[in-house]
């Protein structure tokens, strides 16, 4: 099933300050925790990985509110938005789009499908088969679709928010490892606190808050929010910090797969961003340690020894940081 909005705006805006890009922020955080209660964490990666021009995948069990997150972020900007429902007979041309043949013109046309947009929301994304999960592949990395021969260019942001059940849960397909490096980061939403719920229970079960949530910005002004990002400074001490990071997970005993040189970049953009959401214009020690395990956590590989150990990706990334240290002069 696919539904799809269209509201965007690309002329040309003026040059957004760093204490801007902070406010903005703030602003986008405070109306998606309208619908996502107590999880400040989960909202803040979200933005990060908005900022940084990536994808984001949200991993949990049904019913924490991982599709009410991507909603939430999807309406919180003007722009167009599109939503998949990933079925098991899904098929590829069914999220790109495909070529028709015209009776009256007798010739091929392409109709752009629900990739063709601004935020596209991936809802349980492995319950696809893993064919159709890579036709995301070129879109993810290029911001392009190519059908038939012809490349079409895609709108500009461009973000995949994709939700997917823990791969135990029955009719589910793993991401293949290529897919899973290109989503810039994983959060997984996680039950919320007794008094949490109990706010949820006040507030949400006489009506749906996305019924009224509106948005607070635009997508001609998230260009210049993003292009401020860019400019971000990013010392050398703090450079070769997110580099040893990245070339460590490749080393460590239980890893058969660690991050790719694309996790470096992430991981970088990441960071700006994480230090734009401050309101600074240099990247920090702490801002690589906020965003570090969104990033990496979801693109190392376990050996088996380590999985029946019960080691986690996670636990892994948080040790690294806790033992590797931290550059002494590194800032702006």
């Amino acid at each position: 099933m696919t539904t799809t909005s269209s509201r965007s705006g690309r002329d040309a805006v003026p040059a957004v300050g760093l204490a801007e890009v902070a406010e903005l922020s703030a602003r986008v955080a405070a109306n998606i925790q309208r619908v996502i209660v107590g999880k400040p964490d989960v909202v803040r990666v979200a933005l990060v990985t908005l900022l940084a021009e990536g994808h984001l995948l949200v991993e949990d069990v049904p019913g924490v509110g991982k599709t009410s997150l991507a909603k939430a972020l999807a309406r919180s900007i003007d722009c167009s938005v599109s939503r998949v429902q990933f079925t098991p007979d899904l098929l590829p041309g069914d999220i790109t789009g495909m070529s028709i043949y015209n009776r009256q013109t007798t010739d091929f046309e392409f109709r752009p499908g629900p990739v063709f947009a601004n935020i596209v929301i991936a809802d349980e994304i492995n319950r696809a088969s893993p064919k159709t999960q890579s036709a995301l592949l070129e879109c993810m990395a290029e911001n392009q679709v190519t059908v038939d021969g012809a490349t079409y260019a895609l709108a500009s942001p461009f973000m995949v928010v994709a939700t997917q059940n823990p791969i135990e849960m029955d009719g589910t397909y793993p991401l293949p490892e290529a897919q899973r490096d290109r989503f810039t980061a994983r959060v997984s939403v996680g039950y919320p606190d007794a008094a949490a719920e109990l706010s949820m229970v006040d507030e949400h079960a006489s009506s749906d808050p996305l019924d009224t949530l509106g948005p607070v910005t635009d997508a001609r002004h998230l260009h210049s929010v993003i292009e401020a990002v860019r400019q971000v400074r990013l010392g050398p001490e703090v450079r070769q910090y997110c580099v040893e990071l990245v070339g460590i997970t490749r080393r460590l005993p239980e890893v058969r797969l660690g991050a790719s040189p694309r996790a470096t970049l992430q991981l970088v953009r990441a960071a700006k961003a994480q230090a734009a959401l401050a309101g600074r214009g240099f990247v920090v020690p702490d801002d690589v340690q906020a965003v570090a395990v969104p990033v990496l956590a979801h693109r190392l590989l376990l050996t088996p020894d380590a999985q029946a150990s019960r080691r986690s990706a996670v636990d892994l990334v948080r040790g690294l940081l806790g033992r590797h240290p931290v550059p002494q002069r590194a800032g702006g």
